[in-house]
This record gives C-alpha cells, structure tokens and sequence, in this order.
C-alpha cells in the first residue's frame, strides 16, 4: 500500500524582537502565528519567549539577515515627557538602530514614543482605541525594508483619561506610566498578564504587534502570490 505523502506545512516566520523588556511585543508577534525570539542587553526574566541578553544592535547585526522580520523598541526615555520633566539623560539610540535595520536587507519596524516623532520617518501611529483597549496609549512605528503599514481607523477618544499615573475612576481610560498603582487593572486593560509594573509603563500592548504581525503576512502571502 503506497503511503500518503507527508503534508508540508510552512515554518512560522522567524521574528527578532530586539529591546524586547518584558515581551509585550514579541507577545503580540507570537500571537499573530510567528516565531518570535527577543534580545535586551539586561536580564529579562518575565520575558515569555526565546529571549538572549547581550547587546541588541550587536545582535542584530550578526544575526539580523536570518530572520524575516525585524522589530525595534529602542529606549524611549530619552524622548519621554516623564524622563525629561525628571531632568534624566539617555542616549538616543534611533538613528543608529535605523542604520543596522537597514544593514540586513530584511523588513523592519522601529516603534517609539510621541517625544521621538521628529526623528521618525512616516510613522503610523497606533493607539489602544484602535483595538478596544480602555488605554490610549499612542506608539509611533516607522517601517522599512519594503515593509508597509496602513492603520486602522483612529477612534475618537470619548472616553475621559485618568491623570498620569493615578488610581483610574469608572468610566475612564487608565495612563499606566511611572509609579502608577493598580498594576492587577493594567495587566487586564493591556493584556500582559506576566509583566510587573516596570515592564506595564513602558510595554507596547500585544495587540498592536499582533496587528502589525498579521499585516507583515497578509504582505507576504501578496508577494509570494504575484
């Protein structure tokens, strides 16, 4: 009897995440069907996938060309409206991180806060209202290496927004950033079930990568098709 030949599946995507934090990225990504690994030059425990601490851009550049799409979240502090009233320096690792994007020849994605839009190219702006968050969160996203991103409609914002940081009253949406109490509320809100509070104020919710992560397929199967 002649055996059936074995059905060959596609492998997953293959995804670098690099200044991964605490994952709320690369947990979009993985969510979206793709093969996520992430990279932080500091120890990132809560990190829910393949994780490797040591330095991100020299990462990238040695084993950039070997993954299909590249996404970065350079630190924002540098352009942060808390970091600057703060009077704290950071450096500002955008434009290098551009540079070894580019290097790879693969698509990529550099995702940053509303401080850093002057040195963004294009960016498509993201925002919790987009997906039914009860956050407004707006993250910015430059996209290159042939990779396009068009946004979903923007909703308004109707919903009133708890101030910075503060416990958030009914009927509001929450700004989980700085010391802000309440982290078992923004873990819901966002979807990040595994991240404390240090990995809440900065993360990107999972949705928007995973929104990003499906759209990278949606491109890739119109490529693979033409």
């Amino acid at each position: 009897m002649t055996q059936p030949a074995p059905i060959r599946r596609p492998r997953p995507l293959k995804v670098l995440d690099l200044f991964c934090c605490q994952g709320g990225a690369g947990m979009g990504y993985f969510r979206a069907g793709m093969d996520v690994t992430g990279v932080d030059i500091t120890a990132q425990t809560r990190y829910p996938l393949a994780f490797h601490q040591t330095d991100a851009l020299a990462f990238l550049a040695e084993f950039g060309p070997g993954f299909d799409f590249i996404h970065a979240s350079p630190p924002c502090q540098h352009d942060s409206d808390c970091q600057r009233l703060q009077g704290n320096t950071h450096p500002d690792l955008i434009a290098p991180t551009r540079d070894a994007l580019q290097a790879t020849g693969r698509p990529w994605v550099i995702e940053n806060v509303r401080g850093a839009l002057p040195k963004l190219r294009q960016p498509v702006m993201l925002c919790g209202a987009m997906f039914g968050l009860k956050t407004y969160r707006h993250r910015y996203f430059e996209t290159g290496g042939g990779f396009t991103l068009t946004p979903p409609q923007h909703a308004a914002h109707t919903a009133p927004q708890a101030k910075m940081g503060r416990p958030v009253p009914d009927g509001h949406f929450g700004q989980y950033v700085g010391n802000f109490s309440g982290v078992p509320l923004a873990r819901r809100v966002m979807d990040v079930p595994w991240m404390n509070r240090d990995g809440i104020r900065e993360c990107i919710p999972p949705a928007y990568t995973e929104y990003i992560g499906r759209a990278f397929l949606a491109q890739t199967a119109l490529e693979m098709a033409a």
